[in-house]
C-alpha cells in the first residue's frame, strides 16, 4: 500500500530542509500503516464465542458430545478467518489500546531515531499511524519547555484533518512548517551543529 506518493515524498522532505534552514533544531517525518498487527483479538473473539457455543447444545439437545466439539472447532476457526482482516479486526481493538500503542511505537521510534541526542536536545518527531487514526508531535525536552502542548495539539488537528480529507502529503508539509516556524523562535540556525538527520519521510513497514 502506498502511504504517499513518490512526489508527495520529495515535497516532504524539501519542506523538511527548508524548515531546518531556519533553525538548530532537527525535525523528522514518519508515518506507519500501523503500530501493532492486533493478530490476538480475531483469536480471543473467536475463542470466546467457540466456548460459548456448546452450551446451549449441552442442556437442549441430545448431540453427541463429539458431535458438539466438532462445531465448536468449526465456529472458532471459521470465526478467527472472518475476523482476521485488517479493517475488521481493527474494529475488535479498544480505542485506548490503539493509542496506547501508536503513542508507545512513536516514543520507541523517536529514540531510534536518535532525536534523544541532538545537540541542545532540539528534536521534533512527527508522527503518523493510519490504522489507529493517530498522529503525535513528539519533541525533545528543550522545545517542549518551550512551547505549550496545545500548540502542538492544533499542529496534529490540522495534520489529521488533511489526512482525512486524502491530502496526507498538503498535512505533513503544512506541519513541518508550522513546527519550523516554532523552532526558529527559540532556536535559531547554529552553523557549528549542522544537521545530521535525514529530511526524507521514513515510511515504516506493518508492524
Amino acid at each position: 500500500m502506498t502511504l504517499v506518493s513518490d512526489a508527495d515524498q520529495k515535497r516532504i522532505a524539501d519542506a523538511i530542509a527548508h524548515a531546518e534552514s531556519t533553525t538548530s533544531g532537527e525535525i523528522v517525518a514518519m508515518i506507519t500503516p500501523d503500530s501493532a498487527s492486533y493478530l490476538h483479538y480475531p483469536v480471543l473473539w473467536a475463542a470466546l464465542a467457540a466456548l460459548a457455543l456448546p452450551w446451549p447444545f449441552v442442556f437442549w439437545t441430545w448431540w453427541p458430545i463429539q458431535h458438539i466439539y466438532l462445531l465448536q472447532m468449526a465456529a472458532f476457526a471459521i470465526l478467527a478467518l472472518v475476523l482476521m482482516p485488517r479493517t475488521v479486526r481493527m474494529a475488535l481493538v479498544p480505542r485506548s489500546v490503539q493509542r496506547a500503542r501508536a503513542h508507545r511505537r512513536a516514543v520507541e521510534q523517536f529514540l531510534a531515531q536518535n532525536l534523544h541526542t541532538t545537540v541542545g536536545h532540539t528534536g521534533v518527531l512527527i508522527f503518523v499511524s493510519v490504522a489507529e487514526r493517530y498522529a503525535e508531535i513528539l519533541a525533545d525536552a528543550a522545545i517542549h519547555q518551550r512551547v505549550p502542548e496545545e500548540v502542538w495539539q492544533a499542529i496534529v488537528a490540522d495534520l489529521t484533518d488533511h489526512i482525512g480529507k486524502g491530502r496526507a502529503a498538503d498535512g505533513f508539509v503544512r506541519a513541518i512548517a508550522a513546527v519550523g516556524e516554532h523552532l526558529a523562535q527559540h532556536f535559531p540556525p547554529d552553523a557549528r551543529h549542522p544537521h545530521v538527520l535525514s529530511n526524507h519521510l521514513i515510511v515504516l513497514p506493518p508492524a
